[in-house]
């Protein structure tokens, strides 16, 4: 895997990934940036939504499980003082289907935090991770 990144001007970057697509960070304008676009924190949390929701959709499929939508919502704590890591990350998946059996969503869940999310388990180093969720009929 590989990536590339260049300084626009500030505190902004813009970053390339292996697969060719691009990205802004940037930071607040008291920290020195014009705010266009996400903090690079930010978007370590958003990959990590991503990694693991991909997991949970996936692993619901496998299961046979009529899934339609997945929105998460993520809460996260850093540290205080540098290195800000965060210490605490939190997401609530709202899954929408038909018939989605709790047990496989708990099971879906739990690979991906303890087996196949990179993200998360590699952020659980210092954070502690959890997850809950809600159902919704289609």
């Amino acid at each position: 895997m590989k990536a590339a990144l260049q300084w626009v001007d500030g505190v902004c970057f813009m970053g390339e990934s292996g697969s060719g697509h691009a990205v802004v960070m940037d930071g607040a304008p008291e920290g020195g940036g014009r705010n266009l676009g996400p903090r690079p924190m930010e978007l370590l949390l958003l990959g990590t939504a991503g990694c693991t929701s991909y997991d949970v959709i996936t692993i619901l499929k496998k299961a046979r499980q009529d899934v339609r939508d997945c929105r998460v919502s993520i809460e996260a704590e850093r540290a205080d003082t540098d290195p800000k890591v965060f210490t605490r990350i939190h997401f609530h998946f709202e899954l929408t289907g038909r018939d989605l059996k709790p047990e496989a969503v708990e099971r879906a869940l739990s690979l991906s935090a303890e087996k196949y999310c990179s993200a998360s388990i590699m952020l659980g180093k210092t954070a502690e991770i959890s997850h809950d969720y809600v159902l919704r009929e289609a």
